[in-house]
């Protein structure tokens, strides 16, 4: 039982032993009068006091004011070059390499930059970067599919207007380029035909034909149902890596993607794109065609307008076909069948599906069903 008691001449150390003995009391009173102070002040209407400390959710601001030194132009170099490139490649256009040098693959990504999210129509996209573009691409989520939650985790959109195809996975968009499309001209060519596309189904060895046909790309709802690697000699004309999706249309890598619509009815990329685009889409993924017009699901999947052969085209090697007259000369080096002009056949009405799905695992070979276009 504790007997000592407090008294004014305690000694020093005495008086110290009381303190500590009732510390946690007089603590404990501290805290009582601050709990009992803050629930007054908010009683009478005053905000209750924040500690300096306290940690709070960060709330979004608008983007920094960054500015470029200069319009970056085709045949830039330097280290704004490489920081537009950089930019363009995290926000989904691709310009190839990041090397501090605004070439023709840079050109592709800024043409798309421009005609998508600045919404410059084609006839006045130039081959430029600016200020206001810069600025613009610092912002986040600036593209969005127009077909969220489509039937598969990836999905493809093509814009006619806009000429750009965008792969979105899980709808965020994992590539954007530049492309070219049928520009809906009629067209009369000779034509290499590889063995296995549609005109050398059952041959051995390529073939020239005359082929007469109309540049289209019909827009539409379809999915991607097979594949080849490399070079492919077509109706169509030269593909690389294509990928088809509407009869013997196919997204494939082009040398030549200029800035309007230029191919026979395909859709060219850029060629570095199409090396990698195939391990970005799978068998059975949805494709979107835009033009514009109607929405892609009013359309269905028409196919392409038909083929047919050139009534003035010559050649030794064409396959023989329906003809009022020949004339033959014999030089005793080559000879030369021609062809009497025939009467065109009627264009066969479009369908409203798309070939069967071909075997998933074949990736060479496969039969293309494709009526032309």
């Amino acid at each position: 039982m504790d007997t000592h008691t407090d008294h004014p001449n305690q000694a020093p150390h005495q008086r110290g032993s009381h303190l500590r003995r009732w510390r946690p009391a007089y603590l404990a009173l501290v805290v009582l009068s601050a709990v009992v102070g803050v629930a007054l002040a908010g009683r009478d209407g005053s905000p209750p006091a924040v500690s300096a400390t306290t940690t709070t959710k960060a709330v979004a601001t608008t983007q920094p004011d960054v500015a470029l030194s200069r319009t970056l132009a085709l045949g830039d170099t330097g280290d704004d070059v490489m920081q537009m490139q950089r930019r363009l490649k995290d926000i989904g256009f691709d310009p190839n390499l990041i090397d501090g040098d605004f070439g023709y693959q840079t050109l592709q990504a800024v043409w798309a930059f421009q005609k998508l999210v600045m919404r410059i129509p084609i006839s006045g996209v130039k081959d430029e970067f600016t200020n206001e573009m810069w600025k613009v691409a610092q912002r986040d989520g600036l593209v969005r599919p127009r077909r969220p939650n489509a039937q598969t985790d990836t999905h493809v959109e093509v814009y006619l207007p806009e000429q750009v195809l965008i792969v979105f996975k899980q709808d965020q968009p994992v590539v954007i380029t530049h492309m070219s499309s049928g520009d809906n001209k009629p067209w009369c060519e000779e034509v290499t035909i590889d063995p296995g596309e549609d005109g050398n189904l059952n041959g051995t060895e390529a073939i020239k034909k005359g082929i007469c046909g109309e540049s289209i790309t019909p827009a539409g709802l379809y999915y991607f149902y097979n594949r080849r690697t490399g070079t492919r000699e077509s109706k169509l004309g030269t593909m690389w890596n294509p990928i088809y999706f509407n009869g013997g249309i196919a997204v494939h890598g082009a040398a030549q993607v200029p800035i309007r619509p230029a191919s026979h009815g395909c859709i060219r990329i850029p060629m570095f794109i199409s090396e990698y685009l195939q391990d970005l889409v799978a068998y059975g993924d949805r494709i979107y065609v835009f033009d514009g017009v109607q929405e892609p699901e009013k359309y269905g999947a028409p196919l392409p307008p038909a083929d047919k052969p050139d009534p003035n085209y010559t050649t030794t090697t064409s396959e023989p076909k329906a003809q009022t007259s020949t004339t033959t000369t014999n030089t005793g080096e080559n000879t030369t069948t021609s062809v009497a002009p025939t009467t065109a056949a009627k264009r066969p009405k479009q369908a409203t599906t798309i070939p069967e799905m071909l075997d998933p695992t074949t990736t060479t070979g496969a039969p293309v069903p494709t009526t032309g276009g």
